[in-house]
């Protein structure tokens, strides 16, 4: 069967979208709505955008629900999490933290680990920089997943991670490419300054994002065509991120939010259904419906 390829209307159709998109309502449904004002300052950005984007497993109301929690647990300041005078409060009130399969001993790791790093480092930027100037935008995932991981002994070398801790940083390097999709959404949150991100990382060129790419972008990324693999990989990521910056090279992941929520929101129902997908600026690029007509 023939790839299915952009058609030549789809950066026009891709800005209607854009344009046309109800910011506001999916802004309340995103994690970034908890977020942001966590993010007083830098410091307060990327612990609030580390600790975000590792609960970000599950549904949004979910993963909001965990991140408030968090920041309760926190008294409303993240950086305590980070903290060393704070070490035996942190662990005692994370005991019982649940989300998913994550756990509070878990986040207590991280929680000495990023501590450990930031007595030796201004930013994390410094970390995913380095990498990002030695191999590109997957080695500035790897850095930043080795840091997190504790990999130069952040945490205390003597002191075995909690089970299941390091499976939380997927790096696009390892063996399986993870598309690694909650770091590379961490590092659109630092990087991007177009609403809803939070712009905080002043060296890093927007147009080297990738697309966090999780299964509703996928899906959808898919059927306009933007890749032509049918699993989430790393190569998916740079198929769709590619593509994208052929139509923005300054800014391409600035659909991400948008192609996302319409898939989050039910406005994508991911089958040919005329009642919702009439209105829809790129089903005229869908593949469900590229040269099929408008009959239901």
């Amino acid at each position: 069967m023939r790839a299915h390829r952009p058609s030549r209307e789809l950066p026009r159709h891709l800005d209607r979208l854009y344009a046309g998109f109800p910011f506001q309502r999916s802004y309340a449904d995103d994690p970034i709505s908890e977020v942001r004002p966590l993010a007083v300052d830098l410091r307060h950005a990327e612990v609030a955008g580390v600790f975000a984007s590792t609960l970000a497993i599950g549904n949004t109301t979910a993963i909001r629900g965990a991140i408030g929690r968090l920041a309760r647990l926190a008294d409303g300041d993240v950086a305590k999490l980070v903290d060393p005078d704070w070490a035996g409060e942190r662990a005692r009130r994370l005991r019982g933290f649940r989300h998913r399969w994550i756990r509070g001993d878990q986040l207590d790791r991280l929680g000495s680990v990023l501590g450990e790093y930031y007595a030796r480092h201004p930013s994390l930027e410094t970390a995913f920089l380095g990498g990002l100037d030695a191999g590109g935008f997957a080695s500035g995932l790897d850095a930043l997943a080795r840091v997190l991981r504790g990999d130069d002994g952040a945490g205390g070398r003597a002191r075995r991670p909690p089970r299941g801790y390091v499976a939380l940083f997927p790096s696009p390097l390892d063996p399986g490419r993870s598309p690694a999709k909650r770091l590379t959404l961490f590092v659109r949150w630092m990087v991007r300054s177009g609403y809803p991100d939070l712009g905080r990382w002043r060296r890093v060129p927007t147009g080297e994002l990738r697309v966090p790419l999780d299964q509703h972008v996928h899906w959808i990324a898919y059927h306009l065509g933007l890749t032509a693999r049918r699993s989430r990989s790393w190569g998916a990521v740079e198929e769709v991120s590619e593509a994208l910056r052929r139509i923005d090279p300054i800014d391409p992941v600035r659909y991400d939010f948008v192609l996302c929520h319409t898939g989050i929101s039910g406005d994508c129902p991911k089958e040919r259904d005329l009642a919702v997908c009439g209105p829809c600026s790129v089903r005229p690029d869908c593949l469900l419906w590229r040269g099929k007509g408008t009959a239901a």
